[in-house]
C-alpha cells in the first residue's frame, strides 16, 4: 500500500486463498514417489530424507498435530533420549543436544518435533494432517500370483470418527511406509484386505511385545524393511510387524529406522 493506506481485508479473499492452494497442493499429490502414514519421528526423518533427495513424497497423519509421541517425550515430560547413533541425525538437523552420561543424550521433544516437520517441509515433502488412511489400493505385480500394493484410500479423519457414510478418495504411490507407531495400522489392513501373506514368519502382524529398550533399539532398525510387496514398515510399526519390543521414551532407533527406510526405497526408485 502507498501514502500510508490501510488495506481492507476481504473474507472471501481469505477462503478462496485456503480452498485454491490446498486443492492445488492436493491434486499435485496425487500420484507419489513415496507415502508416508503417520506423522511420528520415522515417518518425519523418512519424509526429510526422502525429499532431500528429490522423490515426490507426501506423508498422512490422522491428527491435527505432527510428532506422535515424540511430543510427550517420556510420560508428558518433555525430554527424549537418543543414544551416538541417533544423535548424528539429530546433529545433522541442527537440533541441541545434551550429554547425559557416556552414551546417552537429551534432546528437547518440542524442538525435536518442529525440527523435525520443518526441515521435512523445507525438503519438499507434503504433509496431509486430519487425514486417515482406511484402505489400499492392491493390484497384480509381476506375473498372477504376485501382488503389490499401488495406492492409499483416504479420508478426513473428522469423518471417520463421526462414523459417516461419506466415501474416500484415492493416491497413487509407488511406495508406502507404514509409519503408524504401535498400531501397526497400514500392515493390519493389508492382512485382512490382501488375501496374500505378509513377508513376516507368520505371514501376518506377529505383534509388539513388551518394554526392552536394548533389544528394541536394535529390532527397530532391523525390521525395517519390506513387508509387503511396495511397502515398507518404519518405527514401532516395524517391531510390531515383525515381532519385537517396544523401547519406551528412547528414540535414536526411530530415528534410523526412518533414515534406513528411505534410504531402502531410494534405491528400489534410482536402481529397479
Amino acid at each position: 500500500m502507498e501514502n500510508g493506506e490501510t488495506m481492507t481485508l476481504d473474507e472471501q479473499v481469505i477462503t478462496k486463498a485456503i480452498i485454491r492452494r490446498f486443492t492445488e497442493k492436493w491434486l499435485d499429490n496425487l500420484d507419489l514417489d513415496v507415502a508416508v502414514v503417520g506423522g511420528g519421528p520415522s515417518g518425519l526423518v523418512a519424509a526429510y530424507y526422502l525429499a532431500s533427495r528429490g522423490k515426490k513424497v507426501a506423508l498422512f497423519e490422522r491428527k491435527l498435530s505432527i510428532g506422535g509421541g515424540l511430543w510427550g517425550g517420556g510420560m508428558m515430560l518433555n525430554e527424549i533420549v537418543v543414544q551416538d547413533e541417533g544423535k548424528q541425525i539429530l546433529d545433522e538437523l541442527g537440533i541441541a543436544t545434551a550429554l547425559f552420561q557416556p552414551g546417552y543424550f537429551t534432546a528437547d521433544a518440542v524442538e525435536t518435533t518442529t525440527t523435525l516437520a520443518s526441515q521435512a517441509c523445507r525438503a519438499g515433502a507434503k504433509f496431509f494432517n486430519l487425514m486417515s488412511v482406511e484402505d489400499v489400493i492392491i493390484r497384480r505385480s509381476n506375473g498372477p500370483a504376485s501382488t503389490k500394493v499401488v495406492g492409499l484410500v483416504v479420508n478426513w479423519t473428522a469423518v471417520e470418527m463421526a462414523r459417516l457414510h461419506v466415501d474416500p478418495l484415492t493416491i497413487r504411490t509407488q511406495y508406502t511406509i507404514d509409519a503408524t507407531g504401535h498400531a501397526t495400522e497400514l500392515m493390519h489392513i493389508i492382512e485382512r484386505k490382501s488375501g496374500s501373506k505378509l513377508l513376516t514368519e507368520t505371514g501376518g502382524v506377529v505383534g509388539e511385545k513388551s518394554l526392552w529398550a536394548d533389544v528394541a533399539e536394535q529390532t527397530t532398525l532391523k525390521n525395517t524393511r519390506e513387508a509387503f510387496p511396495g511397502v515398507y514398515v518404519a518405527g514401532m510399526a516395524a517391531n510390531a510387524t515383525f515381532g519385537s519390543h517396544r523401547m519406551g521414551p528412547i528414540f535414536g532407533g526411530m530415528l534410523l529406522s526412518g533414515k534406513k527406510a528411505a534410504e531402502l526405497i531410494i534405491d528400489r526408485l534410482e536402481n529397479t
